[in-house]
């Protein structure tokens, strides 16, 4: 079958409506996770938590971040792993498909006697925060970073990443830590590690709309699709691609949004960039004075471009979501300018904070 051929514009609307970010909205918790595949954690919160600002993104005002902790402490509807909130459907085939590097196999294997303590504590008195396990390990975890001898957290991630133990709920930003059984759906399918690899890509395929079939190894949640979809060449972008044929010539209707820094469709840099010649980064992490945008930007998406940063801080106590600038990467029309400020003034209203915009 010949690669279909496909307009940059036509790229960018099947990558928008994938993501949910396109017109109607969606209008449930569970149906924009199981759309997206994945919520990423980040404590962050100089606006807000990114899992919240990336389903306020999709849902507006009627998203309540209570919702999305009934949805997974209480209705079991969406399950949190590591680093990252799922649909209960999806849990068989991301366990099966989780990486396992040799020095943290060699680790396992050499306190296999506290990974038995672990679980038979679990078993016991589950669900346990970390803090109230104890560390038994025979050798420490070795780390250049902030992991260094962080034991017990080090050991629950990793026996998570290989479903020997679950993330049942929250205290705070402290997760509890249970048996999987006890968290998970009691009859989940059966799955080979190929058949788990192929589910993932075709997900992801459906998440992304449009990716990259391989390319360099970035950290977290791959952006790439192996052979999922069909193959497409994108006008004046080299190399091919991979599409979603369910999202090939259909109506596009755009709105404009306000996306996390963690958001999808933006968080593959070089795909953004390709796409949508939108450049990024994450400059949470940079001394104030090299920040070109903001210690935690929002991209601004209008329609199908994504055509600035917003520098914005909400200040609870008082109550006010400061707006430090609002960065153009294109000229705005006079209707672009008017949507982007009323996007900005319905985040302040679900934050419950008046906005202040900077003088011009």
């Amino acid at each position: 079958m010949a690669a279909h051929r496909l307009s940059l514009d036509a790229a960018r609307r099947i990558a928008v409506h994938a993501q949910a970010l396109d017109l109607p909205r969606p209008t449930g918790i569970v149906e924009v996770v199981d759309r997206l595949t994945i919520l990423q954690i980040d404590p962050t919160s100089a606006i807000a938590p990114s899992a919240d600002l990336v389903l306020w993104s999709r849902l507006g005002s009627r998203y309540r971040p209570a919702d999305l902790v009934a949805a997974l402490e209480r209705d079991r509807t969406l399950v949190e792993t590591v680093a990252y909130i799922r649909p209960v459907r999806d849990v068989p085939a991301v366990l099966l498909d989780a990486p396992a590097h040799p020095s943290s196999t060699r680790w396992l294997e050499a306190n296999d006697s506290f990974r038995r303590d672990i679980l038979a504590l679990l078993e016991e008195r589950g669900p346990l925060l970390s803090r109230d396990i104890p560390d038994t390990s025979v050798e420490p975890w070795p780390s250049a970073g902030w992991t260094n001898n962080r034991n017990i957290t080090k050991m629950l991630e990793l026996l998570a990443h290989r479903g020997q133990v679950a993330i049942s709920g929250r205290k705070g930003r402290e997760r509890y830590w249970d048996l999987p059984g006890r968290v998970y759906p009691s009859a989940a399918p059966t799955l080979d590690a190929a058949s788990a690899i192929a589910y993932r890509n075709e997900r992801r395929l459906a998440a992304l709309g449009i990716a990259r079939s391989t390319g360099p190894v970035i950290p977290g949640e791959s952006p790439y699709v192996g052979d999922a979809g069909e193959e497409a060449e994108v006008e004046g972008v080299p190399g091919l691609w991979r599409v979603h044929s369910a999202y090939l010539d259909r109506p596009f209707e755009g709105r404009t949004a306000l996306l996390s820094p963690f958001d999808r469709l933006i968080h593959d840099r070089v795909r953004a960039e390709q796409l949508f010649g939108f450049e990024y980064i994450l400059e949470m992490y940079k001394p104030a004075a090299k920040r070109r945008w903001g210690y935690f930007a929002l991209p601004v998406l209008h329609e199908d471009r994504l055509v600035g940063k917003l520098d914005a801080t909400a200040d609870r106590k008082t109550g006010v979501l400061k707006v430090s600038a609002l960065h153009r990467d294109v000229p705005f029309s006079g209707e672009m300018e008017s949507a982007v400020r009323a996007e900005i003034s319905d985040l302040a209203a679900w934050l419950g904070l008046e906005v202040a915009f900077p003088a011009d």
